[in-house]
This record gives C-alpha cells, structure tokens and sequence, in this order.
C-alpha cells in the first residue's frame, strides 16, 4: 500500500517556516510521506499556510488558496486546508468567501491539524523539526506573540502575548538541529528584546545565546528582530567577546521623525535611537546593523521624509529593506488615522529610500575589496561557489561568488579574499 503524500506550502516569514516544519515532521513520524512546496499534484492533502503581515502578503496568500481549490476541483488533490496567520485572524470570513476548503486552523492548532488526518500527536517530538532550509542552517523561534502596540500592527491581534520558550528546550532543540548538520543558526521572533522576562522576570537573552554557543556543531549564531524600546544592552557583550555571535543586529527602526515615531506608537525618540545605534557600535566593533523602514505612514509629510532619507544617508547602515504603509484592519493607526497618502507616493518614497540604500551598500563594499573574510558556502551555481559572511542572512542580504578549482561542500565555512564588489554582492577565492 502505497504511503499517503502531504504538501505543506509556506507563505510568509521564517516564524511561519517554522511551524510548517513541525507539522511536517509530527505528520512524517505519521507514516505520510511528507514534501514542502511542492509543485507536484497527486496528494492526499495541501495545506496552505498563510501569512496576514501587509496587504500583499495576504493576497499572495489568497491566490494560494485558489490556486489549490482549483487543484482540488480538478482532482489532483483530495483535501485542502489552511492555516497560519491569516486563518487565525480571519477565520470566519474565509470559511465564508472559500468554503472549498475543508478545514480552517488557527496560528496554534498543531495538535488538531495532525489528528485531523488521524496522525498521533506526539508533543515530546515538538521540538523536532523536518529542515527544509539548506541542511547547514535553520530559524530557531524562541518565542510567540508580542507584546508591543505599534499603531500600524496587526500582527499581536494573529499572534497573541509574548510568550518565551524556555532556555531548555530552546537548547534542546538546537541540539537537535546541530546533529542533523545544522551550523548556522537564525534566532527568531517577533521580537527578541523581551525574551524571557515573561518566564523568568528579567531578560534572558545573553543567557540564551551563552547556553545556545555552548551547543557542538553550532558555529554561528544570527539575531533577528529586536526592538530599540528597552533594548537588552546585555547582548553586547556576549555579541563582542563569543565569536560563534555574529556581528549582525536585524533591528527594525520604522522611521526617525519624532512626530511620525509617536504617531507610531514605538516610545522611542531619534535623539534615543541615534544613542542606541552609536552605544552599539562603540561595544561592538564592527558589527553590521540590518534594519527596515515603513514609508507612507498616515500624515508622513515631505518634511518628515527628508529627515528619514538624511537620517539612511548619515548612518551608512550595511543592509536595509522598505516597507510602503498599508492600512491594516483593526489597528490604531487605521482606526485613528485617515490614510491619505497615495499608493505611488507611497512607493516612490520606497524606491527613494532604496536607491539611498543602494549607493551606500555599493560604497561599503567597494572598501571590502582585498580585505578577508569568513564565508559559509550555501551552494554550487555556474561556475562559482555561493556563500555568505557572518554580515549577511540567508534569502535578505548579499552574497560571495567566489571561483576555486577545488570542491567545497555546503555548509563549509572558508577564509575568501574579496576581490571584485557590484551594490550588493562580492566575488571572492579562497585563500
């Protein structure tokens, strides 16, 4: 008897990645025979699981769902379910508008998700994962929900209250992951900067990434998501003094005028943040911020723009995405604030940004040209080797093509001399 086949599609971020990954390793111990993103037909069961961030993320999750009801119209596959943000926030309107789905799951439905396809529940393997990411690196999520209120934010209304996992079974499962070859890991939440003091009364981060560096297999270790408000200055010194913590802080800042930053709800001010910013490059040198800025925002006048724009150009920041603002149902800024500026506006202030962005990332990588550094290899393509520094984050960030006569296997971490820069990526070969 031939085994029944599942596919688990993933939209969104690596927190949602993450979940897909459980379900398809309590659904693999299941006996089904499990595929992620998968382009065949021919399954006993899709499941979508969806993203509801901006707009566009969840009409790509939308689409995905018709895509599959017409799969399933068509015969190609028996049943269809959806799950993930999306179905948490709007679960009765899509039973509603899609009703050829058979099931609709909440963000935090695993258990009823593997019983619905009479699979055993098994929550002493919940830390257990089927990697679907390149083997060498993995999102290690040590925390659900938020407890922030920005204005503009609907994710705490899919996600619930901050909830930390513990420091054990966080290590636990990076354990895990290092004995199936994983060396490089992404710590991920929707927000970092308030791990652990939900659990133990105090932020325990630095703890965290201490007792997750003491793990045999890991080499390196990535931040992702924290908050300027109440930042844990404690990283710092655990981020300069543990080589395994790279120099890399992904810290979201939205924007930097006053009167836009209060209207957003972040209680943190410019003079603030640039005190934050300059604090975290005096105790660690040469560590590369990552941030994102929201563009559009209700009443962002021209003024406001300008000082963004000048505030990217004065701090040089190594990597950078823009979001354009998009009014999301339910949130203070939607109630409170009338959405006024146009689309294009919008945009163009996006692509502004982004050209800024662009010059800068250009400038900074020319001055890597001749200088050393260590690269993970993630993959063969062409003629070159694909890698990154401990400065760039898999899928958001630049690259390293580097040429060798010799083979290197993935996951392998080299010495590359930079020998060729374009605005985003370098060319390299080994030392």
């Amino acid at each position: 008897m031939a085994k029944k086949r599942v596919n688990v599609v993933t939209m969104g971020c690596s927190k949602n990645l993450v979940d897909s990954e459980v379900l398809l390793n309590q659904l693999q111990k299941g006996k089904f025979e499990v595929l992620h993103d998968s382009n065949e037909t021919n399954f006993d069961a899709v499941f979508v699981n969806t993203c509801g961030f901006i707009h566009d993320a969840k009409q790509e999750s939308i689409d995905m769902i018709l895509d599959y009801a017409e799969a399933k119209k068509r015969g190609e596959i028996d049943k269809l379910y959806v799950m993930g943000c999306l179905s948490e926030r709007y679960h009765n309107e899509l039973q509603e508008e899609l009703p050829e789905v058979d099931k609709y799951f909440g963000k935090f439905d695993m258990k009823a998700m593997v019983e619905e396809l009479k699979v055993t529940y098994a929550p002493e393997y919940i830390y257990e994962r089927k990697i679907t990411t390149p083997s060498h690196f993995a999102y290690l999520k040590i925390s659900e929900g938020c407890n922030r209120s920005c204005s503009f934010c609907a994710i705490p209304k899919m996600t619930g209250r901050h909830q930390s996992r513990t420091i054990e079974s966080l290590v636990m499962e990076a354990r895990y992951l290092a004995k199936k070859g994983v060396k490089e890991l992404l710590l991920i939440a929707q927000d970092l900067s308030y791990y652990g003091i939900d659990l133990y009364g105090k932020n325990q981060l630095a703890e965290l990434i201490n007792k997750v560096s003491e793990v045999e297999g890991i080499e390196w270790i990535r931040l992702h998501y924290l908050y300027p408000t109440k930042f844990p200055m404690e990283i710092l010194p655990v981020m300069r003094e543990i080589p395994k913590v790279c120099k890399y802080l992904d810290m979201p800042l939205q924007h930097i005028s006053n009167r836009v930053l209060k209207n957003m709800l972040r209680h943190v001010t410019r003079e603030e943040t640039e005190a934050l910013i300059a604090k975290i490059k005096e105790e660690v040198p040469g560590v590369v911020i990552r941030t994102t800025m929201l563009v559009g925002f209700p009443g962002e006048t021209e003024e406001d723009f300008e000082e963004l724009k000048e505030f990217v150009q004065e701090q040089k920041f190594g990597r950078l995405g823009v979001f354009p603002y998009s009014n999301e149902d339910g949130t203070y800024a939607a109630n409170k604030f009338e959405d006024s500026l146009p689309d294009e506006v919008k945009q163009a202030r996006a692509d502004e940004i982004m050209e800024v962005q662009q010059y800068i990332s250009a400038e900074l990588n020319q001055q890597k040209i001749g200088k050393e550094f260590d690269v993970i290899i993630d993959r063969k393509e062409s003629d070159y080797y694909v890698g990154r520094t401990e400065f760039d984050s898999p899928e958001v960030d630049g690259e390293v093509y580097i040429t060798t006569d010799g083979e290197i296997k993935n996951g392998t971490i080299v010495k590359v001399k930079i020998t060729g820069a374009e605005d985003y990526d370098l060319y390299g070969e080994l030392v």
